[in-house]
């Protein structure tokens, strides 16, 4: 079966995985246009490394650039084939790793991003992975414990499901079966005195402020929320800025004299910092730098639907394939090296879970 047939299978659905060996650089040519909606990789990073290449073609091999200009204009038009193979509302989730050079931090990551930025990508989050573990091998500066994560969208309008990556709040206390209490203890006591007490709101404005903090407790009671914030012109400050250019807040408080925050009640979504410890069970093999399958979790979820199809062209011993598997989602994937894709292939006829 050639490459073509392959990747048409997958992406009609008769066939669950797809295993591509060779340079991703040509076998992405021979995708068709707009036929993934998910890319999820981890490319090798500079000079770090010396991977598995089957003993020949060395050329072929990404990272082992003399510069960091050319590693990064490489990986650069890589993903200038990625966007054209992408669905307008796919998205593109890139980690990478970082790189000391004569005692200098090269800012590898960033420059990978700024450059896919130039060639009109856009950058939705910088999540940090927190490995929460590492050695120190240098005695002048901080151990190194994270990486970056980036998501990327070639389009404005993207497929992204909050609803499913939400972390769900506790349950509400109430006092005496009546008064609704929000989940970090506020229950709108002080702000009603406030809100009486204050000579900075006229009477239309403190009105207004109790009806809209009367329903924002109703919408407690009835479970549609989980905490609030309430800001009153005089009491407390807007976030971010005072200055009514560049904030609605400030803005709101002008107008109105108050304005209300929530939370609700489906949860709050997850921040961009992320602890999880690297995957050491798959280390064992020639790969070193594997892919914990709980980092794709998230990504999977938020921007990809059951059956869709997931693509890794920088696939090493298939962990991005994994978990598409064990989310119900197929899985592409390109590597270089034919041992590592064995491991690969190995790895996906065990079933894992999450």
């Amino acid at each position: 079966m050639t490459n073509r047939e392959l990747i048409l299978n997958v992406l009609n659905g008769s066939q669950k995985n797809g295993l591509l060996t060779g340079n991703c650089e040509d076998i992405l040519t021979e995708f068709p246009d707009k036929s993934v909606g998910c890319v999820i990789t981890s490319p090798p990073y500079w000079q770090m490394r010396k991977y598995h290449t089957n003993g020949n073609d060395p050329d072929a091999m990404i990272g082992e650039e003399k510069t960091p200009e050319e590693y990064v204009k490489r990986l650069s038009n890589i993903f200038h084939q990625i966007k054209r193979i992408l669905k307008t509302d796919g998205s593109v989730w890139l980690n990478l790793g970082d790189k000391y050079h004569n005692k200098n931090l090269m800012g590898m990551p960033w420059r990978v991003a700024i450059a896919m930025q130039e060639d009109g990508w856009i950058l939705r989050n910088d999540v940090i992975w927190h490995q929460m573990r590492g050695t120190q091998s240098a005695k002048d500066r901080l151990r190194d414990v994270h990486e970056h994560v980036f998501h990327f969208v070639k389009s404005k309008k993207y497929y992204y499901d909050t609803d499913i990556i939400r972390i769900k709040p506790r349950k509400l206390p109430t006092v005496n079966g009546k008064e609704v209490i929000s989940a970090t203890g506020v229950s709108g006591k002080k702000y009603r005195r406030q809100i009486l007490e204050s000579k900075e709101l006229n009477e239309q404005e403190r009105t207004a402020a109790i009806t809209a903090l009367d329903q924002t407790l109703e919408k407690m009671r009835e479970g549609e929320l989980v905490d609030f914030r309430m800001t009153i012109r005089g009491r407390q400050r807007t976030f971010h800025s005072d200055n009514l250019e560049i904030s609605g807040r400030a803005k709101e408080l002008k107008t109105k004299g108050f304005f209300i925050t929530t939370s609700n009640a489906k949860g709050h979504l997850p921040t961009d910092i992320w602890n999880i410890v690297p995957e050491d069970e798959w280390r064992k093999d020639v790969h070193y730098a594997v892919f914990p399958t709980k980092l794709l979790e998230l990504p999977i979820k938020a921007t990809s639907q059951v059956g869709s199809v997931i693509l890794d062209p920088f696939m090493g011993t298939g962990s991005t394939l994994v978990a598409a598997n064990q989310l119900n989602r197929q899985g592409l994937g390109i590597e270089l090296s034919e041992k590592y894709v064995e491991i690969a292939r190995n790895r996906l006829s065990t079933p894992q879970l999450f």
